[in-house]
């Protein structure tokens, strides 16, 4: 028997049960402590980056938009996919918080990482902290995002809100926990380019190999 924490858990085989737009199946056979093997469902997926957008008042910038899988709308803070290969994650912060609030930043840094339910996927992101908001060109929305309310809220009444269960998506309660508490204890966040080696990259490479297949035929 192995020192507890020593193990190493070996994939012996893995298949692929679906592959789709932004995420895919896996079954893995994986090698446990004692020498069983157990079947493990993995779902890839792309990574994600969001923003948590504090302006000048105290506020932080949230949207309320409509999701489709639980049949309602969540507050939750701009966040979009890291679905490009190489795109570099500040840049898609950027991005995202043009698209959908219509603001830029001046001052960015990492709030906090998020690996969001690794008892099944990889799926992964990275909150940034923006602050010295300014108005910028928005592109024409589309599907749900034409549809999106921007809604700026106390910081305090977002965590009241958070613990009260009215904002209850993972990454925007994340989030703003996360800043209320670096803000009560003057926590130095880490750099906007900060190394982020939780970033998942299976499902990109998984898309370009099949690129590469299809270029090929």
């Amino acid at each position: 028997m192995s020192t507890p924490g020593s193990h190493d858990f070996e994939t012996v085989s893995s298949s692929t049960v679906y592959s789709g737009a932004i995420l895919a199946l896996r079954l893995d056979q994986v090698a446990m402590p004692g020498g069983r093997v157990v079947e493990r469902e993995v779902i890839e997926h792309h990574g994600a980056v969001a923003v948590a957008a504090l302006d000048d008042d105290g506020n932080i910038v949230l949207i309320n938009q409509y999701r489709h899988p639980i049949g309602r709308r969540l507050l939750e803070l701009p966040a979009g996919l890291l679905d490009q290969p190489g795109e570099d994650p500040l840049a898609a912060a950027r991005r995202e918080l043009a698209e959908e609030t219509g603001l830029a930043a001046s001052e960015w840094s990492v709030l906090v990482d998020v690996a969001l339910s690794p008892g099944f996927t990889d799926e992964s992101l990275r909150i940034y902290l923006a602050t010295g908001l300014h108005e910028t060109d928005r592109p024409e929305p589309e599907l749900e995002e034409a549809d999106l309310e921007i809604v700026r809220m106390p910081l305090d009444e977002a965590v009241d809100a958070a613990l009260a269960g009215e904002i209850v998506n993972a990454t925007a309660v994340a989030g703003v926990l996360a800043l209320a508490t670096a803000r009560a204890r003057g926590t130095a966040l880490r750099a906007a380019d900060a190394a982020w080696p939780g970033m998942p990259t299976a499902f990109l490479r998984r898309k370009a190999r099949a690129a590469t297949a299809g270029g090929a035929e």
